[in-house]
């Protein structure tokens, strides 16, 4: 069972920036592409950003595309959200999720593993 930990939200100025983190255990971390998504009150969880179980490839949504950038450290067990630029749009919990193979998926149903989420809150 593959267990995933975020941790690095928080209250930022719009500009700003802020690296997300998420911890997984259990697994073989290679072998699950990881993503990123996004929700707000009353909304569907969004995709954000997504890599594949090598860190080869990375998808981005149109709405972060040049100001987040997604990484992985497969030694380590952990994927990485790095998002720079930051808006009040982009204010949402973002939660790590783990795909049981290692080629992208956009869609949350595509994703077998969740973390807990962090809040993130960007003032403008």
């Amino acid at each position: 069972q593959v267990q995933l930990v975020e941790s690095g939200g928080g209250l930022v100025q719009a500009g700003g920036s802020l690296r997300l983190s998420c911890a997984a255990s259990g697994g073989t971390f290679s072998r699950y592409a990881m993503g990123w998504f996004r929700q707000t009150p009353g909304k569907e969880r969004e995709f954000v950003a997504a890599i594949t179980g090598r860190g080869v490839s990375a998808y981005y949504a149109d709405s972060v595309k040049g100001r987040f950038t997604i990484s992985r450290d497969n030694a380590a067990n952990m994927a990485y959200l790095q998002m720079n630029s930051l808006k009040a749009e982009d204010t949402a919990v973002y939660y790590c999720a783990g795909r049981g193979e290692a080629y992208i998926g956009v869609r949350a149903p595509a994703y077998d593993y969740w973390g807990q989420g962090t809040q993130v809150t960007v003032s403008s």
